[in-house]
């Protein structure tokens, strides 16, 4: 997670509005009742922040010592805190049994789709270079769970989750690369910049917690508020006894920045429903203001905060349906498994997680790092230096993988040992040039008229002997009324972001489609096989 400067939240605060309802947001929208029934009053805003940070990983960092603009600026967003008796209970892991919760993914209401193909890639490639960017910044088995996957136009992959009582049903982005689970949240919840081809704004499925007798605002004492807040935020619970466990004040409010995008809103205590089990006293973000942030995230990475980490997952699986960069009722199966088991899926590659050794910086602690041996377009291996492919004593560089990118990133001279590779066996192809500036990727290849052609292969091979070697349609795709071809791996070569440390490759999940991903958490490993997704 990043954190955002005051002056950045004014800008931001000055561009987008802000909201004239926000006093009254939470007394009209959320009347959550407290565990004796009593109702939330609306309070002043706290004064003390956290501002963690797709595609983008969160870091976390501890804001400026009284900061008055960062509070003044805060209180512009989150008039409200409620005096309550909140929840502060200690977290209690989910009983150990064996089970399987099968998840099925949900598209949005879709109406106007893009219908230039360069200008979807172009958009996806910015996307996927912001979230990158982001990312980078310091800052015996059965399934437990199981639901259904869906892609959608603007590039990631949904799983709709049921929160509250009675459940209400909301779709999440499935994120590996953060930690919090967050929905849009009350009536009034507001998104800037939120005009995404095939979606409106104004459809985006909320969160009301007036509706649900299970809601209750996360207290300042509770442990869980450490996991956003951080883990001195109880000596800056300032309306609470320091002697008592007991305390009205709510957890500070959290405010995440997501690669071009960011969310804002309070921590809750609620129910998470799978019908035939449920979970009490799930900490999920009631988020009420965002900006290019099209649906919640149901954050799967390694933070305490994660959907895997607070169901108490011994692994889990997904399975990405090929991308058409639409909307599509098709779905595949994302799946929990809980239960403790040392033996290996049939038919998968294996190869282990690995620990970044920067252990102070919390994204590099939630992020799944593997290690890349190395890179091969044909059967040339791609002069990668090492140090991209491992992380350093100083934490950058390395490998993740991470569900919430849609293209793999590459550190300019990775991505150059490998674009300088296909140049060479493609030669025959003349460069679309006037393409590459239009779409973001390159290169880009003319194949019009072309009978037949030959495409080398890209496999990349990780530490164990594990051995991911793509169909075409992962690595390319087609540009200029299927004419030209271009590579679906991007760099900041050309954005001017700059690139700030951090990993040095992210692989996406357009390079993960169609391929069966187990994340082994128990065992720490990750394994895949090619397989068709289709349900």
């Amino acid at each position: 997670m990043v954190v955002i400067s005051p002056k950045s939240i004014l800008i931001l605060l000055l561009t987008v509005g802000v909201p004239h309802w926000a006093r009254s947001l939470l007394q009209n929208s959320i009347n959550t009742t407290t565990p004796n029934g009593s109702k939330t009053i609306l309070k002043a805003a706290p004064r003390t922040h956290k501002i963690p940070p797709a595609h983008s990983l969160p870091t976390r960092e501890k804001p400026p010592n009284s900061p008055m603009a960062a509070s003044s600026l805060l209180s512009l967003v989150f008039v409200f805190s409620l005096s309550f008796s909140a929840s502060s209970s200690s977290s209690v892991a989910p009983n150990p049994e064996t089970t399987i919760l099968t998840i099925p993914l949900s598209p949005f209401s879709s109406k106007n789709a893009s219908s230039d193909p360069i200008k979807t890639l172009n958009s996806l490639a910015y996307a996927s270079l912001s979230r990158a960017l982001h990312l980078k910044r310091l800052k015996s088995d059965t399934p437990l769970a199981k639901t259904h996957i869906l892609p959608h136009s603007y590039g990631d992959y949904s799983i709709s989750l049921s929160f509250g009582t009675p459940p209400q049903t909301i779709p999440f982005i499935l994120d590996t690369g953060s930690s919090l689970v967050w929905f849009p949240c009350t009536s009034r919840y507001l998104c800037s910049n939120c005009d995404f081809p095939n979606l409106y704004p104004g459809k985006i499925p909320k969160f009301i917690p007036r509706l649900s007798s299970s809601s209750k605002i996360l207290g300042c004492k509770n442990p869980k508020c450490t996991w956003i807040a951080g883990s001195d935020v109880q000596s800056r619970c300032q309306d609470c006894n320091p002697a008592s466990q007991n305390c009205s004040q709510g957890c500070p409010p959290y405010m995440l920045q997501y690669g071009s995008g960011l969310t804002a809103g309070l921590l809750l205590s609620e129910t998470l429903d799978f019908s035939k089990k449920t979970f009490p006293d799930f900490i999920v973000g009631c988020s009420i203001f965002s900006t290019r942030q099209p649906a919640g995230i149901a954050g799967f990475g390694r933070g305490p905060e994660s959907l895997p980490s607070q169901l108490g997952v011994s692994k889990f699986s997904y399975c990405l349906l090929s991308r058409r960069f639409d909307d599509t009722r098709e779905s595949s199966d994302l799946v929990l498994y809980s239960g403790s088991s040392s033996a290996k899926t049939p038919g998968l590659s294996y190869t282990p997680f690995r620990k970044n050794p920067v252990t102070n910086n919390t994204a590099y602690r939630e992020y799944y790092y593997v290690t890349l041996r190395k890179v091969m377009v044909g059967d040339k291996t791609a002069k990668i230096p090492y140090k991209y492919l491992v992380p350093g004593a100083d934490g950058h560089g390395g490998t993740i993988v991470d569900s919430g990118s849609t293209f793999t990133f590459m550190e300019r001279p990775a991505f150059e040992a490998v674009a300088k590779e296909f140049e060479i066996q493609m030669a025959n192809y003349s460069r679309a040039v006037d393409i590459e500036a239009r779409s973001g990727l390159k290169p880009c290849f003319n194949i019009f008229n072309q009978k037949k052609v030959n495409i080398p292969e890209l496999t990349f091979r990780f530490k164990g002997g594990a051995k991911l070697a793509l169909p075409v349609v992962n690595y390319f795709a087609f540009a200029g009324n299927f004419s030209v071809v271009c590579l679906t791996i991007i760099t900041d070569n050309s954005s001017g972001l700059g690139s700030t440390g951090g990993p040095a490759i992210i692989f996406g999940n357009f390079q993960q489609q169609n391929f069966y991903v187990e994340y082994d958490l128990e065992n720490e490993r990750l394994g895949f096989r090619p397989q068709n997704c289709k349900n």
